[in-house]
């Protein structure tokens, strides 16, 4: 074989190539969910969960769960669903599902605006199943929230590869690379779906955009130029929008605190806080909506500068995304009432807005600090349910 042929081998790679950031293996499930049962933060936190029900009889039930449960796909399903079921109907008012631009028979990289640490990939997986996804998705996710044993089990038998944070520019760098080379090995040797957010963290106000530093990890892992490696990938463009943010009053806070003291840093206390009322909160309506993948768009770019490949990428992106927003009344309220006009009145009654008021009200209750800032913290709010409105006209307009 010539050397000519030798350097169009594709890399094989193994799941021990990996172990470092990988979900379990198969062979792996059974031991971890024994631990799992018998972790006494998990079951503190099963607790609070579900307060109703006897510990006896939870610790029965989730062990007759988990019993057959040998691949993370089962896990997902027979552990997962049964929670997201739970927290679906409990704290919204329905989620639906816009899929109509992909295919079941095809797998790809969901890059989603972010709105909640753990439901956005598990909803996305339901979602995925109902659709009749042979498979579901994994998931990329932060170590910077592996703060204790039973988190990282959960998130790795939930199919989760972790994404580490916090580096030097050298650490950083190699770590970018470990996980494009595993994302590039899981669409297409696993034969997985992939979810990751658009930028690292949450868009505190809403103004949902994509990070370039994103697209350049993504594209250091497969074979060939930028395009072949983002291709390779199969990136669709997800929008998640929700009717009310639980955690809004917690962003506005976190807004008003860095403005007060530029050091300021989130405690993990507070990263946990953030999960628990991102899931235990009230979510209203949920609407999930994929674009179409965006590598026949990816063709066009081939004669395009390196230097300007990347922006290009990321605004078309942020177009898809905020083009596929579902926008509710309280949207409109809320951009109302920050410009001091009734522009968007046709979009909300009298009623609608009454709600949306008292919401914010009872949210700005919520704020826990020593001297809040009502009109301020107040205006933050309105600030991230109007955002997803200009961004959304903004791309109807061409802009």
């Amino acid at each position: 074989m010539d050397n000519d042929t030798d350097m169009d081998i594709v890399p094989q790679y193994t799941e021990s190539d990996f172990d470092a950031i990988r979900p379990y293996n198969d062979s792996e499930v059974k031991d971890v969910t024994k631990k799992l049962l018998y972790d006494k933060q998990f079951n503190r936190l099963m607790d609070r969960m579900i307060p109703w029900m006897p510990r006896r009889v939870r610790t029965w039930l989730l062990r007759l769960a988990l019993v057959r449960v040998d691949t993370t796909l089962k896990f997902q399903k027979r552990f997962m669903q049964p929670v997201v079921n739970y927290v679906i109907s409990k704290y919204t008012r329905g989620v639906t599902f816009d899929h109509d631009c992909i295919s079941p028979e095809e797998r790809y990289t969901f890059m989603s605006n972010h709105r909640d640490i753990v439901l956005d990939s598990a909803i996305l997986a339901k979602k995925l199943l109902e659709a009749k996804f042979p498979t579901t998705c994994e998931i990329a996710i932060g170590d910077n929230l592996l703060i204790y044993p039973w988190i990282k089990r959960v998130v790795r038998l939930n199919k989760a590869f972790t994404v580490r944070r916090g580096l030097s520019p050298r650490e950083l760098l190699q770590s970018s690379q470990l996980v494009s080379r595993y994302m590039h090995y899981a669409i297409n040797q696993k034969r997985e779906n992939i979810w990751i957010a658009q930028r690292e963290g949450r868009a505190k106000d809403s103004n949902d955009r994509t990070q370039e530093s994103v697209l350049k990890m993504l594209s250091m892992g497969g074979e060939g130029s930028i395009i072949d490696c983002l291709r390779d990938l199969h990136i669709v463009p997800l929008t998640i929008s929700y009717e009310y943010d639980p955690c809004d009053f917690l962003k506005a806070q976190e807004f008003q605190q860095r403005r007060d003291n530029p050091d300021f840093r989130k405690s993990q206390h507070d990263d946990l806080d953030n999960m628990k009322t991102g899931i235990l909160g009230f979510k209203g309506r949920v609407h999930y909506h994929a674009s179409a993948c965006i590598n026949e768009w990816l063709d066009e770019l081939k004669d395009l500068p390196k230097t300007e490949i990347y922006t290009a990428i990321a605004r078309r992106i942020d177009q898809e995304i905020h083009a596929g927003y579902r926008l509710y009344p309280g949207n409109y309220v809320a951009l109302d009432e920050l410009n001091g006009t009734q522009h968007y009145r046709a979009f909300y009654s009298k009623r609608e807005k009454r709600i949306f008021d008292t919401y914010v009200r009872r949210q700005l209750k919520k704020v826990r600090m020593a001297d809040p800032d009502m009109p301020y913290l107040r205006e933050r709010i309105l600030t991230m349910y109007a955002n997803p409105v200009i961004n959304k006209l903004k791309t109807e307009e061409g802009e």
